[in-house]
């Protein structure tokens, strides 16, 4: 490519999207002069999603800027918290996010989880249809012209990727009011009505359930109550400190059950 060159910086957060030689700092980008610079970040391997400020000479400038030779340009990562206005803040994940999504929903997060693949261009138009920000690890994904919104899963650990989420959107939480199955609200549920999706152990041994309004999923206080309640406390203590009486008043407190 013969055309205007400028010196390109990105923010060390961002440096595991480009080639190693623009690990190091600043570095030369033979543009073509005619496309924006918007288009210059993508095509170095930056998702427009994770490219927050864009400063030429210092200066904030649009994606669509034409960058000229000589130019400074810096790409900042997106600050955090990150808002995501036109919408009630909802979230879509890719197939390999499963883990993630259970999570989110269990702490109240509307999270809508693709189990099986239906390749990226429905993920890309499910995300622009409902208005939700695309979670992802793939990169190619967030590519995509048609998502609405979306952001890169910067960790392949669940653990990490829930605090990543957390602490780029700040989402409201509101732990035990969504079915980590379906996504759907769950209400509080007197024994005598769930009786004939509860094994006979079950009825016995538990007396407060909640139900799913969607998929009818009961839940309880059960055997792997005091893990999910680890990762709420956790969740709530480091981003929601302010919430955690409430939440507890709306405590339906449960692993989810297997359904008879």
């Amino acid at each position: 490519m013969n055309g205007p060159e400028i010196l390109l910086e990105v923010d060390p957060e961002l440096r595991l999207f480009v080639a190693h030689e623009r690990r190091r700092g600043r570095s030369t980008v033979t543009t073509d002069g005619s496309s924006t610079l918007g288009h210059v970040v993508e095509s170095l391997g930056i998702p427009l999603t994770e490219a927050g400020q864009l400063l030429v000479d210092g200066r904030p400038v649009a994606v669509s800027h034409i960058p000229a030779a000589g130019e400074r340009v810096e790409v900042r990562a997106v600050q955090r918290p990150q808002q995501v206005p036109g919408a009630p803040l909802r979230f879509l994940l890719d197939v390999h996010l499963g883990t993630l999504a259970r999570r989110l929903r269990l702490l109240g997060v509307d999270a809508a989880y693709e189990s099986e693949d239906i390749g990226d261009a429905a993920l890309a138009t499910r995300s622009a249809d409902e208005r939700r920000v695309l979670l992802s690890r793939d990169r190619g994904l967030l590519h995509r012209r048609e998502i609405w919104a979306g952001a890169y899963v910067y960790s392949d650990r669940p653990e990490d990727q829930l605090r990543d989420v957390l602490e780029r959107f700040a989402p409201q939480l509101a732990p035990w009011t969504r079915c980590t199955a379906c996504n759907g609200p769950l209400e509080a549920a007197d024994k005598e009505s769930v009786s004939d999706h509860l094994e006979h152990g079950t009825r016995r041994s538990y007396d407060v359930f909640a139900q799913c309004t969607e998929c009818d999923r009961v839940y309880w206080r059960g055997a792997h109550h005091s893990h999910l309640d680890a990762i709420v406390t956790k969740a709530l203590h480091d981003f929601a400190p302010v919430t955690v009486e409430s939440a507890e008043e709306n405590d339906h407190g449960g692993a989810p059950s297997s359904r008879s």
